[in-house]
């Protein structure tokens, strides 16, 4: 039986997404490994040396690039759009704790990138990070960022390759956590750096494409643990963090694991 692809099941969202404290606990778990790759919301504030009237973050998660962005660009709008509202709740209180002279720039907003609730040309700049892979037609997400941009407007457009961590699911794999980590689709099949050019231009016209490499260290076999049981990827037992710490370290022997991705950017344009 094939199992669902969980960035593309509609049915686990609210397992991933129904609060912030697992993309809080992998987030935290990989920025701690990160040892290169530039900061991804100062390589997308570099695309843009303008000041935008109307800038939409789709997806924006817990609003890491929404407050750097605010910070960086200073729109007198920010639009920041997530289908999750206890993900834009996280958002908002974190833009307020960094930068509360700038929060009331931001309107957050619970909407599917599907359905844009923004009038027709109404936005100078979109940000879509590490969000399109949610769906199965993401060519239909960029018509809707087309319509909503105006003229000669820029979207940003950052997902990561196919194969990022291919490591780990091996280690899961060898350690006998989850003997299908290796032969199970990527996370990111629908939009990723092989196919993310491609399924732009449908829609906009693509006007750079940056590939930028990140390697990650993962001190230790509980630090790896810390991660892998926010990963939707992994079938893991039911246990603690210690437990499967315990199985990895039967591979590790007390030592860490290193990781890689490709993280993608596409620019592209409204003509």
């Amino acid at each position: 039986m094939t199992v669902p692809n969980p960035f593309l099941d509609e049915d686990q969202r609210p397992a991933l997404y129904g609060d912030a404290r697992r993309l809080t606990q992998r987030t935290t778990a990989l920025g701690a490994a990160k040892v290169s790759g530039a900061p991804v919301a100062e390589v997308i504030a570099g695309f843009f040396d303008d000041t935008p009237d109307h800038v939409l973050d789709v997806g924006c998660g817990r609003g890491g690039v929404t407050a750097h962005l605010v910070k960086a660009w200073l729109p007198s709008q920010l639009t920041a759009l997530d289908t999750s509202p206890a993900l834009l709740d996280d958002a908002a209180t974190r833009l307020a704790e960094r930068a509360p002279e700038l929060s009331p720039r931001v309107r957050f907003v619970a909407a599917d990138f599907h359905d844009i609730p923004l009038s027709d040309d109404s936005v100078d700049v979109i940000v879509a990070a590490f969000c399109l892979y949610h769906s199965t037609d993401p060519g239909e997400v960029l018509a809707e960022c087309r319509r909503c941009l105006r003229r000669n407007g820029r979207v940003i457009l950052v997902t990561k390759s196919a194969d990022s961590y291919a490591a780990l699911d091996a280690l899961v794999a060898d350690a006998g956590l989850d003997p299908g980590a290796v032969r199970r689709p990527s996370l990111y099949e629908s939009f990723h750096s092989g196919n993310a050019e491609a399924v732009t231009a449908s829609a906009l016209r693509v006007d750079e494409v940056t590939h930028h490499h990140h390697r990650f260290r993962f001190s230790d076999p509980t630090h790896t643990a810390r991660y892998l049981i926010t990963n939707p990827k992994y079938d893991l037992p039911e246990q603690p963090p210690h437990v499967i710490a315990e199985q990895l370290n039967s591979v590790l022997t007390g030592n860490g694991v290193s990781a890689e991705s490709t993280v993608t950017y596409v620019v592209a344009s409204k003509t």
